[in-house]
């Protein structure tokens, strides 16, 4: 097998890379597996210490990375600049935090008893294309902290991406083997998870790589994340300030081209607003500027591959035909490449894969909502449940949001988004698991009971 990475843009090839032999991935994993019974014997300082210098890194070139990432996966140069930052900022979070959230902790008995955190091994981190750098160091600096080692499976098509990661934390300090990449494809990946050597096993994906990985996981009776899909409702209701909330939408539907797990995509206003907001949100939508990624006045580039482009024009196209109105867009933007216009569908039947499926695409969904129990029960209608984002000033609405919400995550009036003090994860078909955060800290950690008698 041979890894492409081929621009978006123009599909233009720009490397290749033969998929690593059998033997070369033993040699990795029994190099991953002497690193991390040294790496789990170092102190907090040297952890830390490894992290600051990778985000060090990464501010001080972020404009290489950011180009990288648009160019192996299309995402608008400006929002790879702001991804990488975010990374950055991520390793300082558990750097300057990481000693006290894995801290042990006492627990009153008769005895001298704690809990204490300590490193569960080599975390396999199964990896997706959309946020190439975000989503690897989200998960790397919090087990890096907690004395775990990582190998990596990036996404098929941004091996430049996960190379890059490697060598930013080779250079960062962090022995060798600690933090290892495979250039392999997904069919090698239960191989992997099967080995006696992996300890754990991350997955950011769709809900099939889930519960392939999931079973694999299971199989071999070894902790689990999963981080995967999303049908997030974007809910706006009669207190919401509208200009606002439209604003947000647009920016919560069209972040990194629409290819967001975690994007806002069933927008679910109430009837007594709703023409309004349909009206500011389709221009909104509709002036939204299509282009070449590395140009800065471009909001909308190319999606990530051909593959993903036919997906969505797939999708649109059998929702209209089952009775859903194009209010701006559907169709291929007139572009080389695989560029989708933004487009926002109304009357959506239940019926049909805008109202069943994730979108990846900058395409929205309106629907109309007769009062707030019915806002409720369309946002509850998905088997998705990751991310909620709720427009209302009302005390009483932003309570009953909080508690009936099916979801990881609700977000009120503000778009849903990522942040290294935050769990992060779903429920339903949307995984299970947190990222980031204290609990995230402590996911792939052995929560031991010591108890010294008095």
């Amino acid at each position: 097998m041979t890894l492409k990475s081929i621009n978006p843009t123009d599909g233009t090839l720009l490397a290749t890379f033969d998929e690593l032999s059998p033997k070369e991935v033993e040699h990795k994993l029994e190099r991953a597996h002497s690193a991390f019974k040294e790496w789990r014997r170092s102190s907090f300082e040297d952890r830390a210490a490894v992290l600051r210098k990778a985000a060090d890194i990464l501010v001080s070139e972020k404009e290489a990375w950011a180009r990288l990432m648009t160019l192996e996966m299309g995402k608008p140069f400006k929002q790879g600049i702001g991804e990488v930052e975010k990374c950055a900022l991520t390793c300082r979070y558990f750097a300057d935090n990481g000693s006290r959230l894995l801290a042990d902790q006492l627990i009153a008995t008769e005895s001298d008893s704690k809990l204490r955190y300590l490193p569960l091994g080599i975390l396999f981190s199964v990896m997706p294309w959309n946020f190439p750098f975000w989503q690897v160091f989200r998960c790397l600096a919090p087990a890096v902290m907690a004395g775990n080692g990582m190998v990596l499976k990036h996404a098929s098509n941004v091996p430049q991406c996960a190379l890059a990661i490697e060598e930013i934390m080779q250079r960062s300090g962090v022995p060798q083997g600690v933090f290892t990449t495979l250039l392999i494809g997904s069919s090698k990946v239960a191989d992997v998870i099967r080995d006696p050597r992996i300890a754990a096993v991350t997955l950011t994906g769709s809900e099939g790589a889930g519960a392939s990985v999931g079973a694999a996981a299971g199989a071999a009776l070894k902790k689990c994340v999963l981080e995967l899909g999303g049908n997030d409702p974007f809910i706006v209701l009669p207190t919401a300030d509208i200009e606002k909330a439209v604003a947000t939408g647009v920016q919560a539907r069209t972040v990194n081209n629409g290819q967001s797990c975690v994007c806002a995509k069933r927008f679910i206003v109430h009837r007594d607003v709703y023409d309004a907001f349909a009206e500011k949100f389709t221009a909104a939508m509709d002036s939204l500027v299509v282009g070449d990624p590395m140009d800065e006045a471009t909001q909308i580039g190319p999606l990530a591959t051909e593959d993903g482009a036919q997906s969505i024009e797939r999708q649109v196209n059998e929702s209209i035909a089952g009775g859903a109105r194009a209010l701006t867009g559907g169709a291929p933007n007139s572009r080389n490449g695989n560029f989708y216009a933004p487009t926002v569908l109304a009357d959506v039947p239940s019926d049909v894969p805008a109202y069943r499926e994730e979108l990846f695409g900058p395409v929205a969904v309106l629907m109309r909502a007769d009062n707030f129990d019915h806002a409720i029960e369309l946002a509850n209608d998905t088997p998705f449940g990751l991310g909620s984002s709720v427009w209302t000033q009302d005390p009483i609405e932003q309570q009953r949001s909080m508690n009936e919400i099916e979801a990881g995550l609700t977000f009120f009036n503000a778009m849903v988004a990522s942040d290294p003090r935050l769990p992060f994860g779903g429920i339903k078909l949307s995984g299970y698991g947190r990222e980031l955060g204290e609990l995230g800290a402590r996911e792939f950690t052995n929560v031991k009971t010591i108890v010294t008698a008095a």
